[in-house]
């Protein structure tokens, strides 16, 4: 006989939770409220302030997670614990801010406390909650609900698990349509996320390239090309005139002209930085991602790609400068 305090066996269990999650998210598909998401939506883009989270318990961790969302997405944010807020903290919300409380039940009685001082103070009120007869969801101007046909999915049903995470799917769906309100782009996300992969896959070509770059003319020497390359540390020189790119010259253009001439029997020394060069090289506009020029880097097994703006070159972007922003 079954002890009512066992949890069942590890495969039964991990289905009745995906089960549970499944069957409130699919409802939540088929019910959430558009028109109430867009209003809500137009309520924070138009006012100057900060959504603010709050909640208690794992509401509260889940609400610590939508604030750092939102705040990375565009529409800054920061996560108030209600019962700091009881003792003081309620002096970090402004009258341009706005409120949005979790609370499965609805009745979490830090959070509960907290709503005849945000009501006082006109701070508009939003709520995610399954129960929309709470008294949070009663005094939200936008509830945000949601419903469990499977409960929490919990063994025992105990800890909150699908509540939680129809939750943060909340958190998710509202982050999602404030950034297309605001038309968050890639060049904000990327401002937000200066550090880590996110950050480095978002980058500029431009804001990696070599401005200062060996260049030399047409009828430079090939002495004097060395000394350029050697002076430079890409391994490369272009080769312009004027604003003209005409071309690029490698290690391994060094090495096939050398030969050529040796095969012809002709001088290296007398060989001309035009008569060396790879004409028409690859390259990319500045205002490409980075992570675009490694892509064309390992495309065409190559270390360096020049960097044009309008046409004309502007720089130089090497694979080492991918490394080093953990773009590669």
């Amino acid at each position: 006989m079954k002890d009512e305090n066992q949890v069942d066996t590890a495969g039964g269990a991990g289905n009745a939770v995906l089960d549970a999650a499944g069957g409130a998210l699919e409802h939540l598909r088929r019910t959430w409220d558009r028109k109430k998401t867009e209003d809500w939506v137009g309520m924070v883009v138009g006012r100057s302030g900060r959504v603010i989270l709050t909640g208690m318990g794992k509401s509260g961790l889940v609400a610590q997670k939508i604030a750092a969302t939102l705040a990375s997405t565009g529409s800054p944010s920061f996560f108030l614990h209600p019962a700091e807020a009881l003792h003081g903290d309620l002096g970090m919300v402004t009258r341009e801010d706005s409120i949005l409380a979790l609370s499965n039940s609805g009745e979490s009685e830090e959070v509960v406390r907290l709503l005849p001082s945000l009501l006082r103070l006109g701070i508009p009120i939003a709520a995610i909650t399954a129960r929309p007869e709470s008294s949070l969801a009663q005094a939200a101007t936008w509830t945000f609900g949601y419903q469990l046909p499977q409960g929490e999915g919990c063994p025992l049903e105990l800890a909150p698990m699908a509540s939680t995470t129809l939750q943060l799917i909340w958190g998710d769906l509202l982050a999602a349509s404030l950034m297309a309100r605001r038309g968050f782009t890639r060049d904000l996300f990327a401002l937000n996320h200066p550090a880590g992969s996110l950050g480095a896959k978002l980058l500029k070509t431009g804001s990696l390239m070599h401005k200062d770059w060996p260049i030399v003319s047409p009828e430079l020497g090939l002495v004097d090309v060395l000394k350029v390359m050697t002076d430079g540390h890409l391994g490369m020189t272009s080769v312009m005139t004027g604003q003209e790119l005409l071309g690029v010259i490698t290690d391994g253009d060094l090495r096939r002209a050398l030969g050529k001439a040796e095969s012809e029997s002709r001088n290296p020394l007398a060989l001309t930085a035009e008569q060396i060069m790879t004409r028409r090289p690859a390259s990319i506009d500045e205002e490409s991602l980075a992570v675009e020029a490694a892509g064309v880097m390992e495309s065409r097994k190559i270390t360096f790609l020049m960097v044009t703006r309008k046409g004309q070159a502007c720089g130089v972007v090497h694979i080492h400068d991918l490394l080093a922003s953990k773009v590669l």
